[in-house]
């Protein structure tokens, strides 16, 4: 007998694409994904790496927070990427993100765990002023959650 195919719900379902976008991250560190969607529908997507023209981490060989043990979430001035939600906002187009779902997953580099997804206070902002109405994300554990802005 064939075994019972489960389909995914639309959180899983647009996470699993955000950690596929992650994928294509030049961090050496951490590797995110963020889409954007409204109405089941993908407005935008971003990844982590650095600005248009400029070198990415996996090219030079070398990560200045890693090198220097920054922990998450400290020193982000040292760091090359623009992170995948302000890539995501970036290629978006203003009107669709108004109310829109942002989806985000990190994998850690080191060993391919979940990294939390939750956005730094920059990136908060970010959301906040592209009026995104929403933000799902992976903890470390893998599970969804719901972070209130």
């Amino acid at each position: 007998m064939a075994e019972k195919y489960t389909r995914p719900d639309w959180d899983e379902y647009f996470l699993n694409i955000a950690e596929e976008v992650g994928k294509r991250s030049t961090c050496l560190r951490r590797r995110y994904g963020a889409i954007i969607v409204k109405d089941n529908i993908i407005v935008s997507t971003g990844y982590n790496g650095a600005p248009r023209g400029e070198a990415n981490c996996i090219d030079i060989g070398t990560c200045e927070r890693e090198r220097l043990n920054v922990p998450k979430g400290e020193r982000y001035e040292l760091c090359r990427a623009v992170h995948a939600e302000e890539n995501s906002i970036i290629n978006g187009d203003p009107l669709k993100m108004n109310g829109a779902t942002i989806y985000i997953v990190g994998i850690n580099a080191s060993d391919g765990s979940y990294a939390s997804g939750e956005p730094c206070l920059l990136c908060r902002r970010m959301i906040k002023n592209a009026q995104i109405a929403k933000v799902i994300c992976r903890n470390p554990a893998g599970e969804i959650v719901e972070v209130t802005l």
